[in-house]
């Protein structure tokens, strides 16, 4: 059994360790409040810009989204990983790891495949297996609309170039605090809009609704990367507060073994020193 110093200085070590980890579950909550805040006021205006989008395009004939749908036979693809800088967030990083690895595997097998990472977490994982060719880390740092559709523009100009015949995001979906889905979505091309159903619009166009759906698609395509950041954003601090939570949690717990293991063995020496001071004494009476 250890002694009794040693229990002391556990015991100090593990209530430090529940300090840190509580601070950061208070902080990663108060910064959860407001990515939950922003992405859940985000998303009715993302779903109804992609439902005009494809409402618009459902009643026009050919090809409609110009050259951000050309459907190409796909020899090169662009897999742009969204993870965080930071650890400390449980599984949420080393989700996003195997789902890109397990797209590789299973989708791309025989295609070549570039990385653009979106988080320094994944960026170090991945570059030691796979080509990643880009890696923005800053765009944490300020996250705005205008820093993401900056990124989004060279997205849809290398797909637009050639350098790419498909890109795809792979990120976290924000679901709650608890909860992240990970999500692998088609950025470019456009898919073609299925519909069997009549599209009856009441909307009087001006100008022509081809240069409407024209002037959406980036629009569209830049609110939908920056979409997929701010749920990342939002699922980081989730899975952060989650697990420094279970780790407060657990280091309590420890905690609580450790002083039951150090008022026992305390107890045990007590013990001991009053059984030799009586031995001692009755030595000497007798």
């Amino acid at each position: 059994m250890a002694n009794l110093k040693e229990i002391r200085n556990r015991i100090t070590s593990i209530g430090s360790t529940m300090q840190i980890t509580s601070a950061m579950k208070m902080v990663s909550a108060a910064k959860l409040k407001k990515a939950q805040d922003a992405i859940t006021a985000m998303r009715p205006y993302s779903s109804k810009l992609t439902e005009l989008l494809q409402n618009l395009s459902a009643t026009l004939e050919g090809n409609t989204g110009g050259a951000y749908s050309e459907q190409r036979e796909v020899n090169k693809v662009l897999l742009v990983v969204i993870t965080s800088n930071r650890g400390l967030c449980g599984g949420f990083n080393s989700s996003i790891v195997k789902a890109t690895v397990k797209t590789i595997q299973e989708k791309y097998s025989n295609t070549e495949v570039e990385l653009f990472t979106i988080g320094k977490k994944g960026a170090d994982v991945l570059s030691k297996e796979y080509n990643v060719v880009d890696s923005r880390n800053t765009v944490f740092d300020d996250l705005t609309f205008e820093n993401v559709a900056g990124v989004a523009e060279e997205l849809m100009k290398q797909f637009v170039d050639g350098s790419y015949d498909k890109i795809e995001i792979i990120y976290n979906r924000f679901k709650n605090a608890a909860t992240q889905i990970p999500m692998v979505e088609q950025f470019l091309p456009i898919k073609p809009i299925e519909s069997d159903e009549n599209v009856s619009l009441d909307y009087i166009f001006e100008p022509s609704k081809e240069e409407i759906v024209l002037e959406l698609i980036p629009k569209s395509l830049k609110t939908q990367l920056y979409k997929s950041i701010r749920d990342s954003f939002a699922a980081e601090h989730g899975a952060r507060m989650t697990a420094m939570h279970k780790a407060t949690d657990n280091a309590k717990e420890l905690r609580d073994e450790l002083k039951l293991t150090y008022n026992k063995a305390r107890q045990a020496a007590i013990t001991n020193e009053i059984l030799e001071i009586v031995g001692g004494a009755e030595a000497l009476n007798s």
